[in-house]
């Protein structure tokens, strides 16, 4: 199980829009999503399954969610260098957020606030919103604590 860090969702979400205010149009955001997504660490090949991978998707995405004492654990991977980004920073915002924090969050807002969501194609959009939905479903399947 990965480590947690005490970071709050807030925190995380707080830290993320410090680090794209330095960032001065999509190009510069375009290139760090994608440095972002370098640095994501794979799955192991047998996490890449139909169970994970998620649909609506233009490229392949597998993402892998389990809760450590009521935080979420994310792991994702994508074949797409600019997904493989967004998965990163979907992993940054949400590992270690509880189960409130995730369904209160408006990741929506987030995204537009920072500046990515404007500038990605609507396939992107499309996919991004998967994997935010699949989040959010697996965060309402645990039960309230």
């Amino acid at each position: 199980m990965a480590h947690l860090t005490a970071m709050s969702l807030t925190d995380a979400a707080a830290d993320i829009r410090e680090e794209f205010s330095w960032l001065e149009d999509w190009e510069a955001r375009y290139a760090h999503i994608i440095d972002l997504g370098k640095a994501n660490p794979p799955l192991e090949p047998d996490e890449r399954t139909e169970e994970t991978r998620v649909r609506g998707c233009a490229s392949q995405v597998w993402l892998v969610t389990a809760w450590d004492e009521g935080k979420l654990v994310l792991r994702a991977e994508s074949d797409a260098m600019i997904v493989s980004g967004l998965i990163a920073l979907l992993i940054r915002l949400y590992s270690g957020a509880t189960r409130d924090e995730i369904l209160g969050f408006d990741a929506k807002a987030f995204l537009d606030e920072i500046g990515v969501s404007g500038a990605l194609t609507s396939q992107r959009s499309n996919g991004l919103a998967s994997m935010l939905a699949r989040i959010q479903a697996d965060a309402k399947a645990l039960p309230a604590s």
